[in-house]
């Protein structure tokens, strides 16, 4: 082999990179992103959710634990004091729009923790089971499928359970639920991407298993990790306003969508808008994160034309 050769495949150039005619994969991956409708309506709302939750205290109309007794379940934009409740009030009179706004900072924040526990665990575990392989492989995957063995509401439920309900609990949950996916996504990454031409070369030329795994194996599966930690976002979302709707989520006071939602199951009939603009918000937040992992998963992918 020429040193022309070993030093292109020492650069780790993946297949992606060669159908590319040169051009950057990021670069041509973000082109076709934004030509993708869907996944721009999924990322302007996604941005949106995200701006309002970082803006809360700033953009909230009141304060979201602050009752008024004495305008408990008030429907949307009933005038007040000279003001309006644009969503209405709850059942103990305090401002839902506020709530919503206040409650999307806990929703993503535990959807973006708890999806970076779990990718940041299950790569780890991934990578090494699929590159060392053996016995290593052997014990990691079956600790993977113990794991996958329970239904994941109930393994985050018993994990719950067992460190007791708090915002940081549920994140761990959720993020340990979400492990095994990570791990057997990259452990099949990693099995083929070590047995390419490039991989072997490097080995060949003395590069440490550290080395290898690192700068050659871990960049060329970032691709199918974007695409599902974009889309499991969503689920971490959906994940703890169940914590939340059981009780085991986020505790009281604090505004949370799935607490809301148990809020307004005693008023479905006479309030209905108590629960349904809790249960809006959560459509939305997950509608975004998947129109934006769909979109992710066609960009991302390099055999398929631009």
């Amino acid at each position: 082999m020429s040193s022309l050769a070993l030093t292109r495949a020492s650069r780790g150039l993946s297949q992606g990179e060669r159908l590319s005619g040169g051009q950057s994969p990021w670069v041509r991956s973000l082109r076709r992103l934004a030509r993708n409708r869907q996944g721009v309506v999924g990322g302007v709302l996604l941005a949106l959710l995200i701006l309002g939750a970082v803006l809360a205290p700033a953009i909230a109309p009141r304060n979201p634990i602050a009752a008024n007794l004495a305008l408990v379940a008030q429907p949307p934009s009933v005038p007040v004091f000279g003001g309006a409740y644009a969503l209405g009030t709850d059942s103990l009179g305090r401002d839902i729009l506020s709530r919503l706004i206040h409650g999307a900072r806990v929703s993503l924040t535990v959807g973006l923790i708890a999806v970076s526990i779990g990718a940041g665990i299950g790569v780890l575990l991934g990578l090494v089971s699929g590159y060392l392989g053996g016995l290593v492989d052997e014990l990691l995957m079956r600790l993977m499928d113990i794991l996958l063995a329970f239904p994941s509401i109930i393994l985050a439920i018993a994990i719950v359970a067992a460190l007791g309900p708090s915002m940081r609990n549920t994140m761990i949950a959720v993020g340990v639920v979400l492990i095994p996916s990570y791990a057997r996504l990259v452990r099949g990454a990693t099995l083929s991407i070590k047995e390419m031409g490039y991989v072997e070369a490097v080995r060949c030329l003395g590069a440490s298993t550290v080395r290898v795994i690192a700068r050659h194996v871990l960049p060329n599966t970032l691709a199918v990790i974007v695409v599902q930690a974009s889309l499991d976002v969503g689920g971490a979302i959906l994940s703890e306003a169940a914590l939340s709707f059981l009780g085991l989520g986020v505790q009281p006071p604090t505004p949370s969508w799935g607490s809301m939602l148990n809020d307004g199951r005693a008023f479905l009939y006479t309030a209905p808008h108590i629960a349904t603009f809790p249960g809006i918000a959560i459509m939305l937040a997950v509608l975004a994160c998947n129109l934006l992992g769909d979109a992710l998963r066609d960009a991302l992918d390099p055999y398929l034309p631009d």
